[in-house]
């Protein structure tokens, strides 16, 4: 496992340009090359709650430009990263609910899709080397729920929008890449492009609607029963440090060997540790030491996925990552986070330096 120490040697003093840096894993992501001392310039909307993560971490102090403006202006989106001119890209900013996709697809789409474009099209306009992680999900694959593992290599889709939306996102990386960051003639555009499909993400600090944890920690400290739409449903669940560290790795990587790592990458847990919904409830209950869960009765529910599981072979292969935590100590480490007082940046700060290690001044 690298260190803080390590990511330090590529990040400290470089120009970090991250979308979507108020959302829950942009919140992470920033405390992480916060710690680095990483030159950050971070876009996004705001956060949609008082309470969310990003405002308890007061993450505004933890960029030296800090831009709330829509991912869908494309003329403010480039204007700010060619003003910048970064050596680092993380894009993150997206519509992450499958829920919300139904309620209002073509707001995801044009956030997603589109809003990916216009990131990809302004990197194609620097002057100066960069590398970019753009960063979609495990849901971009044609799942018929065989209980298989996908690889990178697997057939895109998507029933949901949500889902399609990010399968689109992976083709339109694709042909800017084949297009204008063709490896061939790197010496040329001198551009990385990677993309990461992350497991399901777990972790402090996620106070969305409609997302398993959060529903988990709000029924429980409500003294309210957690009501299960999909218990049998199994999901690659992993700590958000996990595919955060992966993604840093990622862009370390591409620094010292360009060409070699602007593929996609699946980021998740071991296969053993892919649980169902209802497992990981039990033992977020367990962790905490209080709470229950009822199945909802309800047959026109919106579709999705029973099984998802990702083949991570290629990441631990090329890049030497593999997973710190078991699904249980994910869980526990998250609950753990919730129930503990302290003030949120102390508790996250805390938990990556307990992963990473402490960085050393200097």
């Amino acid at each position: 496992m690298v260190s803080l120490d390590y990511f330090k040697k590529y990040f400290k003093d470089k120009k970090v340009f991250i979308t979507g840096h108020t959302g829950f894993k942009g919140s992470w992501l920033l405390q992480i090359l916060a710690l680095c001392e990483a030159n950050i310039h971070g876009y996004a909307l705001a956060p949609e709650q008082e309470h969310d993560l990003f405002y308890q971490i007061q993450g505004e102090q933890l960029c030296s430009k800090h831009i709330l403006h829509d991912i869908c202006d494309v003329q403010r989106l480039t204007q700010e990263i060619l003003d910048f001119q970064p050596d680092y890209i993380f894009h993150l900013a997206a519509q992450p609910l499958v829920l919300k996709g139904y309620q209002e697809p073509l707001y995801t789409f044009a956030v997603n899709t589109q809003g990916t474009a216009n990131v990809l099209d302004a990197i194609r306009q620097l002057e100066n080397p960069c590398i970019a992680i753009m960063v979609t999900t495990d849901k971009v694959y044609e799942n018929l729920d065989n209980a298989v593992l996908f690889t990178e290599t697997d057939k895109l889709g998507g029933y949901d929008p949500y889902s399609a939306s990010k399968a689109a996102c992976e083709i339109v990386i694709s042909s800017y890449r084949s297009s204008f960051f063709n490896e061939v003639k790197y010496a040329e555009h001198q551009k990385s492009i990677a993309s990461v499909r992350a497991g399901n993400v777990i972790g402090g600090g996620d106070f969305a609607p409609n997302r398993i944890v959060p529903d988990i920690i709000r029924a429980i400290t409500n003294n309210e029963t957690v009501t299960l739409r999909n218990p049998a449903a199994t999901r690659p669940w992993q700590h958000v440090i996990e595919p955060l560290g992966a993604y840093l790795l990622l862009a370390c990587k591409m620094k010292e060997d360009p060409i070699s790592y602007n593929s996609a990458f699946n980021i998740g847990p071991e296969e053993k540790d892919v649980l169902s919904v209802q497992q990981l409830t039990e033992i977020a209950i367990a962790a905490a030491g209080k709470g229950s869960m009822t199945i909802e009765e309800n047959d026109h529910k919106p579709h999705e996925a029973a099984t998802l599981m990702l083949d991570i072979h290629k990441v631990k292969t090329q890049l030497g990552w593999t997973p710190k935590f078991n699904a249980a100590q994910a869980i526990q480490n998250t609950v753990a986070w919730y129930l503990d007082t302290a003030a949120a940046d102390v508790k996250c700060v805390q938990q990556i330096q307990d992963y990473f290690g402490n960085p050393t001044t200097g």
